[in-house]
């Protein structure tokens, strides 16, 4: 099969991380007999350097006729003092509303080779945890194209007072929040919708829209928190949490904090999809989840959460596994290659147990076997690893 991902590198470790990601998609695509071709498009900063604009209009238009999309980080600091609607990230929130990519997926469980990275005792991580062990393994399913980021903003005449303002449909709501159940469905069968109802009124209307479609799920056990009980719950017990339903403010900063409790951000990877890709498929509702995939066709834009981290851009220090997971997670729900999906996370761990490290997860895993490896070694390794697979 032949397919097509428009190749957004972008910023600072961008280019660094999906390098090796698309090293790994060929390596996918000789082994399994696929064809990947990448469009390599500009948005952020560069587009900014070279167009004038984070989202060139030809950059949105060509990655629509793509059958997904791939994206490195956005964003440093020699772009922080423009105003807002021309910052990097802008670029972003027109690639998720230009895309129609609605709901964000964001993994997060803690491998056990990076269990002493992970800041937890043992024994907050096994009392939460169902099997008795210490760990966790949850799922935060992020609303991605409404709520404050996307509601009106601005300022008084005078400058002296800002407004952002929060704003949700029952519809918007209702597609995520099925989204999260199909996925529990293939998980845990566990749902938490994270909002602020006792305070802010689009919160009442997320809780009474999950309380609506609840009985529609009657095999899911369906729970409520408000998003500071739930930062805590996070740290407390996070083994607790299957499936995390929230909104795009609330999902933003909660898989942040969550990313902590892995050991690393540089080893989160995120999936945002929405309808169907231009090759069709039959995602009636759009980011379907079934049997633990998306249905096939689904569009996606996929990109690891770390961001640009332009400090250790150039260095060959950038941990590249987020971007190779989040390539294995294209794969899974854009593509329906579920097998080859699988291998890619096969060979990534198969490099950690190996004892191979990025600076970032160095010296985290409780013994003196190591090795501190750069960004293109690492995903040399996992290319190793998938060969010999």
């Amino acid at each position: 099969m032949n397919y097509s991902i428009a190749l957004v590198p972008g910023d600072g470790i961008g280019p660094e991380v999906t390098a090796p990601a698309t090293a790994v998609l060929d390596a996918i695509g000789d082994k399994y007999g696929h064809i990947f071709n990448y469009v390599e498009l500009e948005a952020g900063g560069r587009a900014i350097d070279s167009a004038g604009e984070p989202l060139p209009k030809e950059t949105l238009e060509t990655a629509k006729q793509c059958d997904a999309l791939l994206l490195g980080a956005v964003g440093g600091p020699q772009w922080e003092t423009l105003p807002g609607h021309l910052r990097p990230e802008r670029a972003l929130l027109g690639l998720r509303a230009g895309l129609g990519v609605f709901a964000n997926l964001r993994p997060a469980a803690l491998l056990p080779q990076l269990r002493a990275a992970c800041p937890l005792k043992d024994e907050v991580l096994t009392a939460s945890n169902a099997e008795g062990k210490p760990g966790f393994d949850l799922l935060i399913v992020r609303e991605l194209t409404g709520g404050i980021y996307f509601g009106e903003q601005g300022r008084s005449a005078d400058g002296s007072s800002a407004y952002d303002t929060e704003t949700y449909s029952r519809a918007e709501i209702e597609r995520v929040l099925r989204t999260g159940y199909a996925a529990a469905g293939s998980r845990r069968k566990k749902l938490c919708v994270v909002d602020k109802a006792n305070v802010l009124e689009s919160s009442r209307l997320w809780r009474e829209t999950a309380q609506a479609l609840s009985r529609e799920y009657a095999d899911i056990e369906t729970s409520y928190l408000y998003v500071d009980n739930a930062a805590m719950q996070l740290i407390r017990a996070p083994g607790q949490f299957d499936v995390i339903v929230t909104s795009n403010l609330f999902g933003d900063i909660l898989s942040d904090e969550a990313s902590v409790l892995t050991g690393s951000i540089g080893m989160l990877a995120s999936a945002s999809l929405g309808g169907p890709a231009k090759s069709g498929g039959s995602a009636k509702d759009g980011a379907t989840v079934k049997d633990g995939s998306a249905v096939l066709g689904v569009m996606g834009m996929y990109e690891p959460i770390h961001g640009s981290a332009p400090d250790i851009a150039g260095k060959d220090i950038a941990n590249p596994l987020a971007a190779i997971l989040s390539a294995a997670m294209m794969l899974r729900y854009s593509f329906g290659l579920e097998r080859e999906a699988a291998a890619i996370e096969t060979g990534v761990n198969a490099v950690l147990d190996a004892g191979l490290r990025t600076r970032d997860i160095a010296g985290r895993s409780g013994g003196g076997t190591e090795k501190i490896v750069g960004t293109r070694e690492m995903g040399e390794a996992v290319i190793n690893a998938l060969e010999s697979q």
